[in-house]
């Protein structure tokens, strides 16, 4: 992934948003749309989701209607950005707004989904708009990852699975030690290569 940052020119939130978006690819502004990573994601999802099932950092919402729809589960989409949450009701998904797993309750779900902001962001360069929360890892990529793993064990029911998309730009190896920390054993189920990263999805399950 490319983002190039060195133009800020002090203009609008909407038009940085805007800006951020046209460089990602991304059609909205406000809301993170499928893109190769979300397809992944859907792909590991539709071969081990079962039960009830959580998208954390949902976006769109299109993860988990793919997973409702494809597999006939009942999924929840929770997000940070009101704005996601609303998306994802359109989409038919109940969307929540939420700071990562805060408002869930212990082995409330069987499979966890998260595709976390995962680019490495200068914090001097960080615009703070939705577009960034969705896409700014803070300054190792991994800043979401690290409290995700500390508290999903609580919301995972036992023979739960946890799906946790993984850039190479977070740093491969340093993501599978937090795993380890956390007590999880980690499986990779789908991977693709990019020009500049690879994306893998870790399917997550307690030592």
């Amino acid at each position: 992934m490319t983002d190039d940052r060195d133009d800020h020119d002090g203009r609008g939130d909407h038009d940085r948003d805007a800006g951020l978006a046209e460089r990602r690819g991304l059609d909205e502004a406000v809301v993170y749309q499928p893109a190769e990573d979300s397809g992944l994601l859907a792909e590991a999802a539709l071969e081990a989701a079962h039960g009830r099932v959580l998208e954390v950092g949902t976006g769109s919402g299109w993860v988990a209607q793919q997973i409702a729809e494809g597999r006939g589960l009942d999924a929840v989409g929770s997000d940070l950005n009101p704005h996601a949450a609303r998306e994802a009701n359109e989409r038919g998904v109940e969307g929540v707004v939420a700071d990562l797993l805060t408002p869930f309750r212990a082995d409330a779900f069987d499979t966890v989904c998260f595709n976390p902001p995962y680019l490495p962001t200068d914090p001097d360069n960080e615009w703070d708009d939705w577009m960034e929360h969705a896409l700014s890892g803070g300054e190792s990529g991994r800043e979401l990852i690290e409290p995700f793993l500390d508290d999903v064990g609580r919301v995972l029911a036992p023979g739960g699975v946890v799906l946790l998309l993984v850039s190479s730009l977070t740093g491969y190896d340093e993501v599978l030690a937090l795993v380890e920390d956390a007590g999880f054993a980690a499986e990779p189920v789908v991977e693709e290569s990019f020009p500049f990263e690879t994306l893998t999805v870790l399917a997550l399950r307690r030592e």
